[in-house]
């Protein structure tokens, strides 16, 4: 089936939602109207279901969509423009003798204008390879190195990916490569006795390209050897290990050169060493860690967490090694959860541009989304293992003791709950003082006098259940503390004179500078914050939710704290988005303990669908924007 760029859009945003998605809701993601949404259900047909609470993807058709749009034959008929470009790229790659535009317009049942028209998107698309398009009279030939054209290949079929994820089913279908499935898990077993961590996000992308080689070498297109190439001992032994595996599972004897590209691969998108400091120092170098040490240290005072654990840094050191060597070959590693974590962990995300744009300086090199995302799984880890221990919920334990009864619930609460607890008092007299327990949670045997909406009546021997319910009030504590300090904190920020309806700008860095006028002139900022807010989102987009984008600076450098806010009934593009909300925020050296707690909080307000439509209808006035974003927040 071929659809049309906003009918593929519009299959995706349902796809990803996994539920039930309304007309308005769509037609707000698409720019369009309802009467439009309607249509492209129409054309999108068995892919969608229709009802009252909106449109939702039909999971079945929807995978035997993706599973027919990866067929490699266009047949009669064909006019998709991106499955056409993929045909006509593929014919280019495989025929060194070059394509007749007039043959390959009559065989695609199009014009030699629609075959011109492809080639133009085909020589973008190929502006930052080695590749290039020359034209000998009606034939087009593809020339440039072998290595080149093989990322080229691999850039088509992970395009084709809706999803994001490379699928190995996917890749057998589509390089005739049946059994590497069964590859796969041998080789995951090699790596995992050789000591290190395999990175799942990353193997199949790896796969992929040894796919794509052993396609190529079976028709005699192999990569140039190389003299006698520095190689480290663990780049030959794992090539070494690797051919072995090659020639069991496909019969084939890849050459030296082909067996340390694979192998290289590995090493910098798949594999770490799995033991502790004293056995990486081999893959680590000295220099690479004083740099990272220092990137660390300026994140942390810069955003006033602390990443200076020296195993945090160099298991960090590890990744950015390879990032780098990565980046100088402009391939990038593919992180299919880039989106849901830049808008669930907006603030660890944050910490992440802020360590890439100074890799950026440090390595001459450029850091894409993806590779920022990986960067934010690393600190994202590290922090959690720290915030859990700083934000445990104080706990009071009540139950009246019964043949130390009470000393086992203490052990089987701190077993199951340890991270997430802290029990500060254990009560065993059955006439607990109730009014006197000063603690965020109560778990309790007997029935505390009165209603206590702090309370858990647990069983004396804790089952599952009553760990589900712990479990729920520690959330709904959290949650109401994080409420309560965005209330305090985020409310002061604001000014009347900051606050605009209904105010358009042609693109995002538009809309900053207009927004960055306004601030300096009301004192709170001056050009260089604009100009590093501009910086900033030149990075990666601000857009952390379908609906909100929040531009700020990297450093708390502002003149006073202060957000500029822009509610629009149209959304406007904001990178890949389109955003209805947009916050300048402004912070000053002495908001540096508040940035964290504003902008993850803000970001979580702004992240309810339903709320943010309801605040673009009522805020029609700064008062009635603030009367609405308090009733969001203790809602």
């Amino acid at each position: 089936m071929a659809l049309s760029a906003q009918q593929t859009r519009m299959l995706d945003i349902l796809a990803r939602r996994a539920a039930w998605v309304t007309a308005a809701e769509l037609a707000h993601d698409l720019g369009v109207t309802t009467r439009s949404i309607r249509t492209y259900a129409a054309a999108l047909g068995e892919l969608v279901e229709s009802g009252a609470s909106g449109y939702r993807v039909r999971q079945e058709a929807y995978a035997a969509h993706l599973d027919d749009s990866g067929s490699g034959d266009p047949g009669p008929g064909f006019g998709s423009p991106q499955e056409r470009l993929v045909f006509l790229a593929r014919r280019l790659l495989d025929e060194p003798e070059g394509v007749d535009v007039y043959e390959a317009a009559e065989s695609l049942f199009v014009s030699e204008s629609t075959i011109e028209s492809d080639l133009t998107r085909l020589r973008g698309i190929l502006a930052d390879t080695e590749l290039a398009l020359h034209r000998q009279g009606p034939v087009v030939l593809l020339t440039g190195p072998e290595i080149a054209r093989r990322k080229l290949i691999s850039r088509l079929f992970r395009d084709e990916m809706r999803q994001g994820v490379v699928d190995i089913a996917r890749i057998q279908e589509a390089f005739s490569s049946s059994g590497l499935g069964a590859f796969k898990s041998d080789l995951v077993a090699m790596l995992d006795a050789r000591g290190f961590f395999v990175n799942e996000y990353g193997i199949n992308d790896v796969l992929l390209h040894m796919a794509v080689a052993l396609d190529r070498v079976a028709k005699d297109r192999v990569l140039p050897a190389v003299g006698d190439p520095e190689t480290s001992e663990a780049i030959r032994s794992l090539a070494d290990d690797l051919g072995g595996l090659v020639d069991t599972h496909f019969d084939v004897a890849l050459d030296p050169t082909e067996l340390r590209y694979l192998a290289i691969l590995l090493r910098t998108r798949v594999i770490a060493p799995a033991a502790g400091r004293d056995t990486v120092e081999e893959f680590v170098s000295e220099a690479d860690l004083e740099v990272v040490r220092g990137i660390v240290a300026r994140a942390s005072t810069e955003y006033l967490v602390d990443l200076r654990d020296e195993n945090f840094i160099v298991r960090l050191t590890l990744h950015v090694q390879n990032l780098v060597a990565r980046a100088h070959q402009k391939s990038y590693s593919r992180n299919p959860l880039t989106r849901s974590i830049k808008s669930s962990y907006p603030m660890i995300y944050e910490l992440a541009v802020y360590i890439a744009s100074r890799l950026q300086a440090a390595e001459g090199i450029e850091v894409n989304d993806d590779e920022i995302a990986y960067i934010a799984m690393h600190v994202g880890a590290y922090l959690e293992q720290q915030s859990r221990r700083r934000d445990a919920v104080t706990c009071a334990v009540v139950c009246p003791n019964y043949y130390d009864m009470h000393i086992l619930l203490r052990e089987r609460l701190e077993s199951a709950l340890g991270d997430e607890l802290d029990v500060t008092s254990v009560i065993t007299s059955a006439d607990a003082d109730w009014a006197a327990i000063d603690a965020d949670l109560v778990l309790t045997t007997i029935d505390p006098r009165g209603r206590r909406e702090n309370a858990v009546i647990v069983q004396p021997f804790v089952t599952e259940t009553d760990v589900e319910h712990i479990r729920q009030a520690v959330a709904r504590i959290r949650r109401q503390r994080r409420r309560a300090r965005i209330k305090n904190d985020l409310l002061e920020y604001f000014d009347e004179r900051l606050f605009l309806r209904n105010f358009y700008a042609r693109d995002a860095i538009t809309m900053i500078r207009a927004l960055g006028d306004r601030m300096m002139a009301v004192g709170a900022i001056d050009q260089d914050y604009v100009d590093q807010t501009i910086e900033r989102e030149q990075m990666s987009s601000t857009a952390f939710t379908d609906s909100l984008a929040v531009p700020h600076a990297m450093t708390m450098s502002a003149k006073r704290t202060a957000i500029a806010i822009v509610v629009n009934d149209t959304a406007m593009d904001w990178g890949d988005a389109r955003v209805n909300v947009i916050a300048f925020i402004a912070f000053d050296a002495g908001g540096r303990a508040s940035f964290q707690t504003v902008f993850d909080q803000f970001v979580e307000v702004f992240g309810d669908r339903e709320a943010v439509l309801g605040l673009i209808r009522r805020a029609d006035t700064f008062t009635a924007f603030i009367d609405e974003l308090v009733r969001i927040i203790d809602s």
